[in-house]
């Protein structure tokens, strides 16, 4: 007996709904429904073409649109969409695992049968002041881990003069280090005016900061060093650019109250508390229990095992950033 090739139908559970398979240039549009014909067509990625798109779909009647989290491409259609329909954001491997179809074929047509047919979890999208906090926030992030890294090339600079300035403080950004570095900077290399600018409370002696001072400190190096503290200087007045708007942003939307509340959790703080609010927001009604929102976070143990060997849990929070 010949095999036949098995068609699996689903239970329509949306009346009219659209499938936009998205790409960096181009997105595929499949709308499906009750009442309307099956169509595909085809927008560039301007914001013509996507204003475009979403009357086209006005005009059809369509209630909810799925699309996959590709890349950031996703975000302008959402942007732009999202206050005409309900929108699932789906994670692509999700429509893959769905049986009935090929897993390298994720075609617009495809999503639509899906979405009508309710067999799509769109990931959690917070509302558009929240997506602006975590956007300041998040940036936030990257500048401190970018100052991080220059401060720790000015240690490499120094190492490699064979100033081991280091070895006789605890930090190199405290007010003793900042004030010999910047000395040197300038061309000081009498390391008895050096040994004056020693605080008083430092724990090592004299003799050992005297030791640590004497190197080979040359032009490419003051130079260097003067550039990467400018770099430093920079990015902390960026820093505060961002936590005037991150405060603007808590205050305009009423999440002062949320923030200090969650400050008074041990271990958060000021900066904790709108790192909280930029990722899940104040309106818990989309996390049904903490332990939702835990397995949401990635913060609990996963169950993902095959074959004897466990992988490593995806957290829904890598779909939006």
């Amino acid at each position: 007996m010949e095999n036949q090739k098995e068609h699996i139908s689903f239970e329509q559970v949306i009346e009219r709904g659209c499938g936009i398979d998205i790409h960096k240039s181009i997105l595929v549009a499949t709308i499906r429904g009750l009442g309307i014909v099956e169509e595909t067509r085809t927008f560039d990625g301007f914001t013509q073409s996507i204003e475009a798109l979403r009357d086209w779909l006005k005009e059809n009647g369509i209630t909810h649109v799925a699309m996959e989290s590709t890349g950031v491409y996703w975000k302008p259609v959402y942007n732009i969409l999202e206050a005409d329909f309900e929108i699932l954001l789906v994670n692509a491997r999700h429509i893959k695992n769905v049986p009935g179809h090929k897993t390298d074929k994720k075609d617009s047509k495809w999503i639509t049968k899906l979405l009508l047919s309710g067999l799509l979890k769109g990931s959690f999208i917070p509302p558009k002041h929240i997506r602006e906090l975590r956007d300041l926030t998040r940036y936030k992030r990257k500048v401190i881990e970018q100052i991080s890294s220059e401060k720790n090339r000015i240690h490499k600079l120094l190492e490699d003069a064979n100033i081991k300035l280091s070895s006789v403080v605890s930090n190199l950004s405290g007010a003793t280090a900042t004030k010999i570095i910047d000395a040197m900077i300038e061309g000081e290399e009498d390391i008895e005016k050096l040994l004056k600018l020693r605080h008083g409370k430092m724990q090592s002696t004299v003799e050992d900061l005297a030791a640590s001072l004497k190197g080979n400190l040359t032009n490419h190096h003051r130079f260097m060093l003067q550039t990467v503290k400018e770099s430093i200087k920079s990015k902390e007045q960026i820093i505060v650019k961002l936590d005037a708007q991150i405060d603007n942003q808590l205050k305009e939307n009423e999440l002062v109250l949320d923030a200090e509340l969650l400050a008074t959790i041990p271990g958060v703080g000021k900066e904790g508390a709108a790192y909280i609010l930029a990722e899940i927001g104040n309106n818990m009604d989309q996390f049904p229990d903490e332990q939702h929102l835990a397995s949401w976070a990635g913060m609990s143990p996963g169950s993902n095992e095959s074959a004897g060997k466990k992988k490593a849990p995806e957290s829904p929070m890598a779909i939006y950033f």
